[in-house]
């Protein structure tokens, strides 16, 4: 039967870069190890390792396995540390996911990190939904409604969007009536997925409406920029345009018609045992976002 311990002394080969210097480390004889290597390979019935003169080389089963191993690798020390450390000090590695480059300059993260010496925190900023599990992601931020049930939700804030445009651009092109005048406009837009546009925006009714896009960006800060050289329509988020809102470089269009409530939630996956880093985090990022529920 294939264990954990497996998993553990492939990934101490790789990281080492050797089977010599992994049994060192290990505490292992070599011959030991790369016995239960080659086992290991008869017992998958692929090959992990190639074994070159001077150093290994790692095959795409072996870069496959290393790279869920390193999650199972840490949930296991994780289990240990819950076990052996009755302190419950937060420790070892929380690997956070958010979708916005403004989320990840939240000063959540360092205050985190510098009341927490111990934690090895990774950050990562994507607009996509990773895979939790089999990327190794701790924990994610995220907007909208969450449809994967084996997830935990945890409602953080709800992000009011409307949209703008600046007043020259409604001086050149005219101020849309409604709705489907939209369809001769053009709009700024943000990506549903990683290459795709995101080609409709809400109606308040209910439904959508399928808009042109003439400026297309992934990061908010960009798309209100492009929206105050004119360039066309944006559907922004309400809070992050209060002051172009306010000085007028901004104005509302068919607030009446378009726009979108959407919730930003924390996400993760339920644990038999939760590494105290991970559940002061969580815990903290509620309390965090509450204080704050237009700020993003």
């Amino acid at each position: 039967m294939l264990s954990a311990d497996s998993l553990t002394e492939f990934a101490a080969v790789v990281e080492a870069g050797s089977i010599s210097e992994a049994a060192r480390e290990l505490g292992v004889g070599r011959s030991n190890l790369s016995r239960r290597l080659s086992l290991l390979e008869v017992r998958l019935g692929v090959r992990l390792l190639h074994r070159e003169t001077r150093r290994l080389a790692l095959t795409p089963a072996g870069e496959e396995l290393y790279r869920r191993g390193q999650r199972v690798a840490a949930d296991v020390d994780a289990a240990w540390d819950s076990v052996r450390q009755l302190d419950d000090i937060p420790r070892g590695p929380l690997r956070v996911s958010v979708p916005d480059e403004r989320l990840a300059k939240a000063d959540l993260f360092v205050q985190f990190a510098a009341d927490f010496p111990e934690v090895r925190l990774e950050v990562s900023m994507t607009s996509r939904h990773v895979d939790l599990i089999g990327e190794g992601i701790d924990v994610a931020i995220r907007f909208g409604k969450i449809t994967n049930e084996s997830l935990v939700t945890r409602k953080l804030s709800t992000t009011t969007s409307l949209l703008c445009a600046s007043p020259t651009y409604l001086q050149r092109r005219g101020v849309p009536r409604t709705a489907k005048q939209l369809a001769r406009h053009d709009c700024i837009v943000g990506f549903a997925g990683e290459r795709t546009p995101a080609l409709s925006w809400p109606l308040l009714s209910g439904g959508s409406i399928r808009v042109q896009a003439r400026f297309c960006a992934e990061g908010i800060d960009l798309q209100v920029a492009a929206a105050e050289r004119g360039l066309g329509i944006a559907l922004l988020p309400q809070a992050l345009v209060i002051e172009q809102l306010g000085a007028r470089r901004l104005l509302p269009v068919l607030q009446d018609q378009v726009g979108v409530d959407t919730p930003m939630n924390l996400v993760f996956v339920v644990r038999d045992l939760m590494p105290p880093a991970m559940r002061v985090f969580i815990d903290r990022a509620v309390v965090y976002f509450a204080k704050r529920p237009a700020m993003f």
